[in-house]
């Protein structure tokens, strides 16, 4: 995969799955579409489905969800009216008791009729309001994917579901970090104020130079990582609880939805 960043300005959601769908889009999806909400994808059997919807609703910071389908039902009609789960993301992983077996570029040959769809609040759609506000969005900077750490943070369980908190980092000076809390806490639904500030070691993060997904980005002596719950929790989970089947989306490469990032925000 190619984890450079394309920028897209103008184009709506729809434009952007479209082009994804085309096969003219294989890029992480930060700065795509600006202004239009991106999602985390989780797609799992109907009989884990019920559990699944409670671990979102006891876990709101990392699994903030936006939308569920009905059993085999690849679409998703309140995010966009032309949507194919099966075909508008770059990348999906597909995994296998805990393992990720494959990345494929469509689900169709996978796709069965017990499969439902959750789709999940992403960081990426705060970015745009975090840009107004003169701060600058590292990986964006370096043309990078975000970089994403596991943690020490332990889930709320639901059912079979339990497993660590995954963050997604961004830096900033201090007076940076604290406007980046005022203006991330008026997105609740993707993933809201940071879970944490500085000091990566207090919750379980060894080395921030290496992400467990995504890439690394420069953290300069004078700036804080400020990390926010990140929507790529459930392949955390996946791992731990080890379904025999479900599919994620690859982290950094998003659906991107008709809905508005305004129509999210809090005034």
């Amino acid at each position: 995969m190619d984890s450079t960043i394309t920028g897209y300005k103008g184009e709506t959601g729809r434009d952007a799955r479209r082009r994804i769908r085309g096969g003219g889009h294989r890029l992480p999806t930060s700065g795509m579409a600006p202004g239009y909400v991106q999602g985390n994808l989780a797609i799992l059997p109907k009989a884990l489905a019920a559990d699944f919807a409670r671990f979102c609703q006891l876990n709101p910071k990392p699994c903030p969800l936006l939308a569920s389908s009905e059993p085999g039902d690849w679409r998703l009609p309140t995010l966009g009216e032309d949507l194919d789960i099966r075909t508008d993301i770059p990348y999906y992983r597909i995994w296998k008791n805990g393992v990720m077996v494959e990345e494929v570029t469509d689900l169709k040959s996978v796709w069965r009729d017990d499969l439902v769809s959750f789709v999940l609040g992403c960081s990426f759609s705060f970015e745009d309001a975090l840009v107004e506000n003169g701060l600058e969005i590292r990986h964006q900077t370096c043309g990078s994917n975000v970089p994403m750490f596991r943690t020490s943070i332990e889930c709320a369980p639901s059912g079979p579901f339990h497993g660590p908190m995954v963050v997604s980092m961004r830096p900033f000076k201090p007076a940076g970090a604290i406007r980046a809390i005022q203006v991330t806490t008026r997105f609740p639904t993707v993933h809201g104020a940071p879970v944490h500030i500085g000091k990566p070691e207090l919750i379980g993060i060894k080395d921030i130079n290496k992400p467990d997904y995504g890439d690394p980005v420069p953290v300069r002596d004078d700036e804080l990582p400020v990390f926010w719950a990140c929507g790529v929790t459930p392949q955390s989970v996946v791992a731990t609880v080890k379904p025999e089947f479900c599919i994620t989306h690859a982290p950094g490469y998003m659906l991107v939805s008709d809905l508005l990032n305004s129509q999210l925000a809090i005034l």
